[in-house]
């Protein structure tokens, strides 16, 4: 079961909207493959009730109702009336798994507790609702008070519920507790559908998660990303390739090319950004820098192991840098089309290791330049230039921006408004670019950064995402003014293309 929208979405500062929510779940049942999706909290918000609705509403025309489960609360009856307006026909319950939780936060005895969930399940029933129920704080319930654990669970096997959902809520769990745990469980309750929902406060949620389908557990609880509170849930991309790739024995349906497309999604609707060396979706993790592992994967894929970046929809790279070696350049270099001799291939190693001292980031498209600027050469020369433009920005009007652009020696001028200088320049630029029947990429990311070293009155770094023919490509400008610097790396891609 995938919870980004649920338990993802209580990530600090993270909030989806009706769209988004709606986007993500098509995306999570129909492209990922995933069972089952936590869309979200019962009672929280307008908006949450107006996603729900649209969610369940499309899930109903397609046959995945049941699929798509709500957070509710032992509440008298209030959740489950939230639950009818949303269309919603499966409740997660949330109910207290520790006795430590029951006795100072709900003040009650056990058995009044289960009463209360006897109650609601009963209510449920009758509404043709199906339920599953978490037991909160599971697992120090298990360290502190097993007994009540084990009194909890031989009251659910009495009630008419689907699955136990059992969270490492607070993160504790080291791999040998979830393994013990989770196998004197289901031993003891063979005919109870488990699922494990593990934290990742520790960063040991993927080595829990291992375990816990070692011990016998029947589901699992995965978000994008690993979002989550806190340091967040296990991370759907990383649990799905420990299964397929080291328990051979558990077949799951999750389509792991698809895994980096929703990845980024849910970066960009969020607006936080997967670590570059954050495992199988990162920008890093299939990127040899090292001019060694470039060397060994000429000969006989000497550096290559079974998490294969074809597998995820993606392609290995090779990072220029000062430790890149000639080995990463001639990559590059291949796949630019390029060649170079001996003698200028060291030239452009040297100039690449010179850039890399300085902290440089040098990517695959900068190499003409750089070949041309050692080499002296006239074979790269700038084919586009932006020779002049005028960006105004007035309170009140719509930033405009004059352009004069000169491509193969011919000179083209425009003008157009925009959101922004930016987006104003780049307005104008296509009508340039629609004039010759020609198509600009797809701009896919815009990051605005100042170089190490540096500080914010003096270089800012423009790094700008381009797409064309469905391959993305980099390039960056450097200058004091954000908006100069983004047209340097706009000037850049238009010479690439």
């Amino acid at each position: 079961m995938d919870t980004t929208l649920r338990d993802g979405e209580q990530t600090s500062g993270v909030s989806f909207s009706v769209s988004e929510k709606l986007t993500l779940a098509k995306l999570l049942l129909e492209e990922l493959n995933v069972d089952r999706i936590e869309v979200a909290s019962a009672r929280v918000s307008e908006g949450e009730l107006k996603a729900v609705q649209e969610i369940t509403e499309w899930a109903s025309s397609k046959g995945y109702r049941d699929r798509v489960e709500i957070l509710t609360f032992v509440d008298k009856g209030v959740s489950l009336e939230w639950m009818k307006k949303a269309g919603a026909n499966v409740q997660n319950l949330l109910t207290k798994g520790s006795l430590n939780h029951l006795t100072y936060q709900l003040k009650k005895t056990p058995e009044q507790h289960f009463n209360d969930i006897a109650t609601t399940v009963e209510s449920a029933k009758k509404e043709g609702i199906i339920t599953n129920v978490y037991l909160e704080d599971w697992s120090n319930g298990m360290r502190n008070s097993p007994e009540y654990v084990f009194q909890f669970l031989d009251f659910l096997t009495k009630q008419p519920i689907k699955r136990v959902l059992l969270p490492d809520t607070l993160g504790v769990l080291t791999h040998s507790e979830t393994f013990e745990y989770l196998t004197s469980i289901v031993s003891r309750y063979p005919n109870i559908h488990f699922d494990f929902h593990g934290h990742n406060d520790y960063d040991l949620s993927v080595a829990n998660v291992m375990e816990a389908l070692k011990a016998g557990c029947h589901g699992l609880h995965l978000t994008v990303n690993g979002m989550g509170e806190r340091a967040g849930n296990a991370p759907l991309a990383s649990v799905v390739a420990v299964i397929n790739d080291f328990l051979p024995e558990i077949e799951i349906k999750i389509k792991e090319s698809s895994l980096h497309k929703v990845s980024k999604l849910v970066s960009t609707f969020t607006g936080f950004g997967i670590p570059a060396n954050k495992p199988i979706v990162g920008d890093n993790v299939f990127t040899q820098t090292a001019g060694i592992h470039a060397d060994g994967d000429s000969k006989k894929n000497l550096y290559f192991n079974d998490l294969l970046p074809e597998r995820f929809g993606r392609k290995r790279k090779y990072a220029l840098g000062k430790t890149s070696g000639k080995a990463n350049i001639s990559k590059n270099l291949q796949e630019l089309g390029l060649t170079l001799n001996d003698d200028e291939l060291g030239k452009v190693t040297q100039r690449i290791i010179e850039l890399g001292d300085k902290k440089e980031r040098v990517s695959k498209e900068d190499l003409p330049y750089i070949i041309s600027d050692v080499l002296n050469s006239g074979t790269y020369q700038e084919k586009v230039i932006v020779k002049s433009y005028v960006l105004t920005h007035s309170k009140g009007l719509k930033p405009s921006t004059t352009v004069s652009v000169e491509i193969d020696g011919e000179s083209y001028e425009e003008n157009a408004q925009g959101d922004g200088q930016f987006d104003a320049f780049m307005n104008a630029l296509r009508k340039v670019y629609d004039s010759k029947n020609l198509e600009l990429p797809k701009l896919t990311d815009y990051a605005v950064r100042i170089p190490p070293g540096s500080n914010s009155d003096a270089l800012c770094e423009t790094i700008i995402t381009w797409e064309e023919k469905g391959k993305d490509f980099t390039t960056r400008g450097l200058d004091s003014d954000q908006t100069v610097s983004a047209i340097k790396a706009t000037e850049k891609m238009l010479n690439i293309i």
